[in-house]
């Protein structure tokens, strides 16, 4: 187990403290091109994949010492660690757990990602959220899109800030797995995927495929649209779906069957239950 450093940082109305605080809010964040990642795991993700990103850890003693494991990831990358105490931490976000890292941001271009995305070039499962508000679903759809192993998550449209922090939270750690793109318009999103080889397919109630009926024809002659093949989905705001124009702009639209007796499904469960269907059917 490393030594853990001393404590530097007591005061929590210090402005070091307000500093970080303030990156909670977007006026910040943009203004200086950081945002907060807080909690052992987010933490954890980005010192081990994206340490040159990283501005600064701070932990408390105690969490210096139960995660021993983000202490020394961050002394042998060389990273600013900083100890404070409990009130500290707490000052700087009550979300931190003890564990808190600034992070730098760096905006990631579509075409950029597209020709790094896929094996190789060639992106094989993207997520794409249109007009997405709600972070905690948009951070959760990052998640199970890493999960079910896409290359590539576009937030096109006025999708909620990326860099919110509830957004990084319900990511947990996988923002800095995968390629994130955006500030990127939906019609200009879903034309570079195309020219990039995918299929592309708007998950919605309203659909005339079934989920179902295209996995079990995936990989067959004939087959269209054929989950197999590179596959962009894209998932429609939470409260009010995908509008006709936004379906419009899709090669086919699909429904995800509902057996029981609910309305419908949460926008993050219904775009894990199709990632995971285009996941199976590329296997």
């Amino acid at each position: 187990m490393p030594r853990i450093p001393d404590v530097t940082l007591a005061n929590p109305r210090a402005d070091r403290v307000k500093q970080v605080r303030a990156l909670s809010g977007r006026p910040a964040r943009s203004r200086h091109g950081q945002f907060l990642v807080e909690g052992p795991q987010g933490v954890r993700e980005v010192v081990r994949h994206a340490p040159d990103a990283v501005r600064d850890v701070y932990l408390t003693p105690a969490a210096a010492e139960r995660y021993a494991e983000i202490l020394e990831a961050a002394l042998a990358a060389g990273l600013y660690v900083h100890v404070g105490t409990r009130e500290v931490l707490e000052a700087m976000s009550p979300d931190a757990q003890g564990v808190l890292a600034v992070v730098r941001a760096h905006p990631l271009a579509l075409a950029d990602a597209l020709r790094t995305a896929g094996r190789p070039g060639r992106p094989l499962l993207v997520a794409v959220l249109a007009n997405v508000r709600d972070p905690g679903n948009a951070g959760t759809v990052v998640r199970a899109a890493d999960a079910a192993g896409a290359d590539l998550v576009v937030l096109a449209g006025e999708s909620v800030d990326l860099h919110n922090p509830k957004v990084v939270r319900s990511t947990a750690g996988s923002l800095f797995h995968l390629p994130v793109v955006a500030g990127v318009g939906l019609g200009d999103a879903l034309d570079a995927l195309r020219r990039a080889g995918c299929a592309v397919l708007a998950a919605d109630g309203a659909g005339s495929f079934d989920l179902d009926d295209l996995l079990d024809a995936a990989g067959t002659p004939g087959a269209d649209p054929d989950l197999a093949r590179s596959t962009a989905w894209v998932f429609g705001n939470e409260a009010w779906g995908l509008p006709e124009a936004d379906r419009a702009l899709a090669d086919a639209v699909v429904r995800v069957p509902i057996r029981g007796r609910a309305e419908s499904l949460n926008l993050a469960t219904a775009a894990t239950v199709c990632l995971y269907a285009s996941g199976r059917a590329q296997r």
